[in-house]
């Protein structure tokens, strides 16, 4: 690159994924690893990179992490390349939603045997763990990071070569059991698939998606300093490129005090990309109803005041569809699910486990540490919150009782240091105060 060479945002993404696709062809390495940031268009990456080895006559497997991931992909390969064939591993009682009917050459079917050598085999990782026989020259695993090693060990003997892309910001792989016996082995089973591949493969070529497509130039400096501090991102837009508005004013709707708190995190998130309404510092329980309340009435009111959007894609309303509530726990979710009124019902409302990988115009997000004493290693999962506050392609509006940060300083981290474990940066210490100094300002 020539020095102090100005480059577009899809010019450098390009060249990225050029050099990926170069590698590719290349058969020098067994592997290649793509990070990637919030809306770097892994999936499109994915998709791509199916169609060049389809094209090149290499058959390959594809291992997602869900079944909403592997039909999304199923979906894509449809629109980009109708002429490729592709096999949808699934279980006995699995029903082929829309998206996977409309592949105008897909077969579903338990086995492989049954697939009939299609040019592109999908499925889960837990459904390839169930595959005995078979070897394909190409795997692609798509949401690396989030795979645990030992799921990688189960399939890795199906595949020769293989490009793995993911987001490293995201949430760690866990898991229902007690995992401190592994801790410090090199195979660790609760390692993500690509940390224990790059230690035992530490020349794999490992390549950045360098723009997001989905965070708004608002959003991308903030989450790339709390999250990504060692990597960073640019935003694929400009500032006035991406514009949220409210066709009715605030005290056309409403003007009771609370409503008008709401109001306010709105227009603030709307003139700046970011709001955040707190309310009075105080120990809750989980399920805090005073927050759950105004994270269903956040959501509704910018419904009732007609929001809109101007973006790169155009203009548009802002639908119940394109609202995203947050938070850390299920019981969390189903209490603001059942505050929303009847106008609201089609918000999402689910946990940031279940809304990694989605996009929204608006996101309301329940603070993981909102109302409580302690800040356990859950609560202050930097991924967590990497994946709450990195869905939106317009506003996010924070929802969190204040004292944090006095309960972020009263509970530095306590979790022993083990040997031979990499350290994992940022921490969710240093993310939080980071994602709250801003919000504040």
């Amino acid at each position: 690159m020539i020095a102090n060479e100005i480059v577009s945002p899809s010019t450098e993404a390009a060249r990225v994924v050029d050099a990926v696709l170069r590698d590719l062809r290349s058969g020098e390495h067994r592997g290649v690893v793509v990070d990637s940031p919030p809306g770097a268009g892994k999936s499109t990456l994915v998709v791509r990179a199916a169609g060049v080895l389809a094209a090149a006559g290499e058959p390959m497997m594809i291992v997602a992490q869900t079944n909403e991931q592997v039909d999304d992909l199923i979906e894509r390969l449809g629109a980009r390349s109708p002429q490729i064939t592709v096999g949808r591993l699934s279980a006995v009682d699995y029903e082929p939603s829309e998206r996977v009917r409309a592949h105008p050459a897909c077969r579903v079917a338990p086995k492989v045997a049954d697939l009939r050598t299609p040019a592109v085999t999908i499925g889960t990782a837990a459904k390839w763990a169930t595959v005995t026989e078979g070897t394909w020259p190409w795997a692609i695993v798509d949401e690396a990071y989030q795979m645990r090693s030992d799921a990688l060990l189960r399939v890795a003997s199906r595949f020769e070569r293989a490009l793995f892309v993911g987001d490293p910001g995201q949430l760690d792989p866990f898991s229902t059991v007690e995992v401190e016996r592994w801790i410090g082995l090199s195979w660790d089973p609760m390692q993500s698939a690509v940390a224990v591949l790059l230690r035992h493969n530490p020349d794999l070529p490992v390549h950045r998606l360098p723009v997001s497509w989905r965070l708004p130039h608002s959003a991308a400096p903030v989450v790339a300093e709390a999250f990504y501090p060692f990597t960073g991102f640019r935003s694929g837009t400009g500032p006035g490129d991406r514009v949220l508005t409210f066709g009715k004013p605030a005290s056309s709707v409403h003007d009771e005090a609370l409503d008008r708190a709401l109001d306010r995190a709105l227009d603030q998130a709307a003139a700046t990309g970011w709001g955040l309404h707190e309310l009075p510092a105080r120990f809750t329980i989980r399920t805090d109803a005073e927050a759950a309340a105004a994270c269903a009435g956040l959501a509704a009111r910018a419904l009732e005041r007609e929001g809109g959007t101007i973006s790169e894609a155009g203009e548009g309303r802002l639908t119940a569809d394109r609202i995203a509530i947050g938070a850390a726990h299920r019981d969390q979710a189903a209490a603001i699910r059942s505050l929303l009124p009847p106008g609201a019902a089609g918000v999402t409302v689910d946990t940031a486990n279940r809304l990694q990988g989605r996009e929204y115009d608006l996101t309301i997000v329940l603070h993981p540490l909102s109302g409580r004493r302690d800040a356990t290693a859950f609560h202050l999962e930097s991924g967590r919150l990497c994946v709450l506050t990195s869905r939106h392609r317009h506003a996010c509006v924070v929802v969190a009782r204040d004292g944090i940060a006095d309960l972020l300083d009263a509970h530095p981290s306590t979790e022993p240091v083990h040997l031979n474990v990499p350290v994992k940066f940022p921490d969710g210490w240093e993310a939080n105060q980071a994602i709250l100094a801003h919000l504040h300002r």
